[in-house]
């Protein structure tokens, strides 16, 4: 794998983590497209913040080859990353709504 690759397949997480959460919880969905740009940015904020700890793409396949525990960590931290995107900017919208 590449650091491109784990990069996208961690945004694709942060979709699929946006896209469940607002299944399960329904006073969060922001609908199709809304949850689908609250995955992505949720997912890249939560890696780019977070991944300086030592599981960015980079740190995951510094030694040439896939490291299996940082790459579940970044999976597990896009798919966080991507429900609470859905839920901030579902507070952000309520609040210029209200």
């Amino acid at each position: 794998m590449t650091d491109t690759l784990i990069a996208l397949i961690s945004i694709f997480m942060g979709i699929i983590g946006a896209h469940v959460f607002a299944a399960i919880n329904k006073k969060h969905t922001l609908g199709l497209i809304g949850n689908t740009m609250a995955g992505v940015f949720g997912s890249i904020f939560f890696i780019k913040t977070f991944g300086r700890l030592g599981f960015d793409p980079m740190s995951i396949m510094e030694i040439g080859e896939t490291n299996r525990v940082l790459f579940t960590i970044n999976i597990l931290v896009s798919i966080v990353g991507g429900a609470i995107g859905v839920i901030a900017i579902k507070l952000i919208k309520n609040k210029l709504n209200a």
